[in-house]
């Protein structure tokens, strides 16, 4: 029993993760999406019945109250990673101020956008708002990847933690290891470098797609597959680079979801900052040349 509940605590994770995305999604009955959709209606309204002359800019009055509600939206925005190292529940829990944070995000595209009054240039305005549109966009890939991958990765993990994974691959190695004794010496060298080569030291690029097209194992394989089919040492060997290719490909696919996982946050935190610093360029351009 006591080995049983580590998968069960496992089990219970993915299962409450799931649970939180839909909340905070759903929070209060879609307070944050009502309250996002009322807000986008009033700008968009607002912009077509305004009459600006000679037409919509950012140095309108207009676009200067669009361009304030905006900038205060993004810094209140930007907060969420303080906020999350102060958990707490009630009105303003992390569950509803993540809920408001997606769908005011959501809306700040309305509003941005409308604020600029459709005049994109080559210009520190233009590239505030071209970095917004990326935060918003790699958070619509973080809350979509949340939605879905947790599920594929228990799935994947076959109930086995990291450590149980790793520890299979080892045990694998260690029956080539005492298989590749008896064969021949270009054969037993293919075993050797496949057991030599880091199974994990790919790049980013192998990790994300899942191709490992110089992985020594998969060659081995290849060689052994057409050797002697009725070869007794060769086809043991070649059935436990099988389980190894097996095993490696559960644990690559494991790193794969994690990394599809993950890696929005290395886009959304940097290009937020960023965001930030060309914001500041931008108001501060503005009252100069105002």
């Amino acid at each position: 029993m006591p080995e049983d509940r580590p998968k069960t605590r496992f089990a219970a994770d993915e299962v409450r993760r799931d649970s939180d995305h839909v909340s905070f999604l759903r929070h209060r009955r879609w307070r944050w999406a009502k309250i996002a959709t009322v807000l986008s209606i009033i700008a968009i309204t607002s912009y077509l019945l305004v009459d600006v002359t000679p037409r919509h800019n950012g140095g309108s009055w207009y676009g200067y109250t669009l361009g304030t509600i905006g900038a205060l939206l993004i810094v209140w925005l930007s907060l969420l990673g303080i906020r999350k190292r102060n958990m707490s529940e009630g009105r303003w829990s992390l569950k509803a101020w993540t809920s408001a944070h997606v769908y005011l995000g959501l809306a700040l595209v309305v509003i941005a956008t409308l604020h600029t009054g459709f005049q994109l240039g080559w210009n520190v305005h233009t590239l505030a708002w071209a970095l917004m549109l990326i935060v918003v966009i790699s958070g619509i890939y973080g809350i979509s990847v949340y939605a879905t991958l947790p599920k594929e990765i228990s799935s994947n993990r076959r109930q086995m933690t990291k450590g149980e994974m790793l520890e299979a691959l080892a045990a694998i190695d260690r029956q080539l290891q005492s298989a590749a004794q008896p064969l021949a010496r270009d054969e037993a060298d293919l075993v050797i470098a496949a057991l030599e080569q880091d199974p994990f030291d790919f790049g980013i690029s192998a990790r994300l797609s899942g191709r490992y097209r110089r992985c020594r194992t998969i060659a081995a394989l290849a060689e052994m597959e057409a050797s002697a089919p009725h070869d007794a040492p060769l086809e043991k060997v070649a059935s436990l680079l099988r389980k190894r290719r097996a095993q490696l490909e559960q644990i690559r696919r494991q790193m794969r979801l994690r990394a599809m996982l993950d890696i929005w946050l290395y886009v959304h935190v940097p290009v937020t900052i960023a965001l930030l610093a060309a914001l500041t360029a931008h108001v501060i351009s503005v009252f100069y040349y105002w």
